[in-house]
């Protein structure tokens, strides 16, 4: 048996049955979370607040976090970051990052305040000027939009996923599955019909989602060929949620993209956020 899924199986168990409280890094370890990491999140139904909860617990672990976006995302909350910083001066930006990440050990950098609440992020030169102060140890970034929506596929110049990202975090909503095709429920339906085969109006099925999410326009179009990529299935706390999230992780692993590291089944805004860690067969030592 693989000893990252034996190890990840062994944190869950042990969240569940009240062995490890609630601040332990579930997320850290079910992401398989590297010393160093450049993440980009991309995809739909819960990308802001996997990026902000991951954000917690690299911090509770003494590691040096900054998140930001390279589209736009809400304007965080003190819970969210301890510290905020919006500058189109991309100098500044650099600047303030390197003068007080020691100090504060999880900044949020946008560029702009936009209207209703939002931000706009920061450019690709940004990303890369960050990553050479060498004073990061998780770049965490919301590289994609959806309006809210648990389902997307991307539009032409979507997603912005930065040439240095290790790790690809590909993220659906499970209430998608069962869902009619409209713009209600799904960003860009109109792709999604033409990537599925399902037409406007019709319900999505599991196979419908899992193409969603491996098709070469699909979630995670334009990941590195360097990137490892895992697909985060959320919102498993909905009725019968983990049974659609296990259907669905099938139908990706069965796809046998190269790229795809792991499914993780979870429920963000619940504990514990992760409940199941799914790996492609063969690397169980099956």
């Amino acid at each position: 048996m693989d000893p990252n899924l034996k190890g990840i199986a062994t944190v869950v168990e042990k969240w569940m049955k009240g062995k490890r409280g609630p601040r332990s890094p579930l997320l850290m370890d079910s992401l398989g979370l590297r010393e160093k990491e450049v993440v980009s999140l991309v995809g739909a139904g819960g990308k802001t607040t996997l990026m902000f909860r991951l954000a917690r617990e690299l911090l509770r672990v003494g590691r040096k976090v900054v998140t930001t976006t390279t589209t736009k995302i809400l304007e965080p909350t003190s819970e969210e970051t301890p510290c905020l910083y919006v500058d189109p001066d991309e100098d500044k930006v650099k600047a303030f990052v390197k003068a007080r990440l020691e100090l504060n050990h999880h900044i949020t950098v946008a560029s702009e305040r936009l209207g209703v609440g939002k931000l706009k992020g920061v450019s690709q030169n940004v990303i890369a000027d960050l990553l050479r102060l060498n004073l990061i140890d998780v770049l965490l970034i919301e590289a994609d939009g959806a309006a809210g929506r648990p389902v997307k596929v991307p539009r032409e110049q979507e997603p912005v996923i930065p040439p240095d990202t290790s790790l690809v975090v590909a993220i659906l909503g499970m209430d998608g599955v069962g869902a009619e095709l409209n713009e209600k429920n799904v960003f860009q339906p109109e792709r999604v019909s033409r990537l599925t085969g399902v037409r406007l109006g019709d319900k999505l099925t599991a196979e419908s989602l899992a193409v969603v999410m491996i098709h070469s326009e699909g979630i995670f179009k334009g990941t590195p060929a360097t990137s490892r990529v895992i697909c985060f299935l959320n919102k498993m706390d909905r009725v019968g949620g983990i049974d659609q999230g296990r259907d669905v992780a099938r139908k990706i692993l069965e796809k046998k993209h190269p790229q795809i590291e792991r499914v993780v089944l979870g429920q963000l805004k619940k504990d514990p956020p992760v409940l199941e860690v799914l790996f492609p067969k063969g690397k169980d030592g099956s």
